[in-house]
């Protein structure tokens, strides 16, 4: 009999083993939804950390086995990953994260993008036709993600439906009530303008009404001259801003420099989840951001 239940116990552990879902997210914002929407139901990994440009990463071995063993791929999707996810879905050999399949999920296909230019000229610089892909800074797109993502998880989980419907409802909650705090919190921001060091930030001022006056770089993803910083810092004498913003893995040369000899501060937002110490999650990500928005105010 002690055998039997033994034998009973270690069949149920497989099958809880089996059912687990093996996650691999493009970016840490989409690891932090996943776990939100599936707790202990799912190990996710993420293929970049908040110090790395999500555009340029290189498809190591270690990453390619990662993709090789998952069973659901969440990325950005609107070209983000141009550069290193084809080839990392093609050397996994994963039929199941492929585009087309239950497997592959893009968070880019539930938003509305803005700045979409439909020009594919590289010599443009680092330029998305299809639309700006930094949707994650404006937390209302979780909403919509997480509305996407609950159902693939339970198309690929279906004996925990109720669960990752569930979390998903008290995700729902939670953040909308957060917005709600943010925005009320965010009000003197209304109306700032500031100068941003690449199109990381469109959402965000979307979201909170800052007033982007201009970009560091002088085209998309391009390293940004002295002779350009030059000329911003002239067109700043009549059209002067509050604030530099930059990501954690943007250099902060350029934004030093401007911020030096216009007298304004350099604010590094977390931009996404682990590019602060506070922002340990999607929430301590924009409290983060506000906190540090409302404290260069000052």
């Amino acid at each position: 009999m002690l055998l039997r239940v033994l034998l009973i116990t270690l069949l149920l552990a497989a099958n809880t083993a089996q059912a687990t879902l093996n996650v691999l997210a493009c970016e840490p914002e989409w690891a932090a939804l996943t776990q939100e929407l599936a707790g202990d139901l799912a190990r996710v990994t993420t293929a970049t950390t908040a110090r790395q440009d999500p555009h340029h990463i290189e498809a190591r071995p270690s990453l390619i086995a990662r993709a090789r063993n998952a069973d659901l791929l969440v990325c950005t999707g609107a070209e983000l990953e141009i550069g290193w996810l084809p080839l990392l879905r093609r050397e996994s050999g994963n039929a199941r994260i492929q585009p087309g399949q239950p497997g592959y999920f893009e968070a880019s296909a539930h938003v509305h993008l803005l700045e979409r230019s439909g020009i594919a000229d590289r010599a443009q610089g680092d330029v998305h036709p299809g639309g700006n892909p930094h949707f994650q800074a404006d937390p209302r797109n979780l909403l919509k993600v997480a509305n996407a993502l609950a159902p693939r998880l339970v198309q690929l989980d279906p004996a925990n439906a109720s669960a990752y419907a569930a979390r998903n409802q008290d995700f729902q909650k939670r953040m909308v009530a957060a917005i709600a705090r943010w925005e009320k919190e965010a009000a003197p921001l209304r109306g700032v303008p500031v100068v941003v060091q690449h199109r990381s930030w469109s959402y965000l001022a979307d979201w909170l009404g800052l007033k982007v006056v201009a970009d560091l770089e002088p085209k998309p993803g391009i390293e940004p001259s002295v002779s350009s910083l030059a000329g911003l810092l002239d067109r700043l004498k009549t059209q002067p801003v509050r604030m530099i913003l930059r990501t954690p893995y943007q250099s902060s040369k350029p934004g030093e420099w401007l911020a030096e000899r216009a007298g304004i501060p350099v604010v590094e937002l977390p931009y996404t989840v682990g590019g602060s110490a506070a922002a340990g999650d999607l929430f301590g990500l924009f409290d983060d951001t506000v906190a540090k928005l409302k404290g260069a105010l000052k």
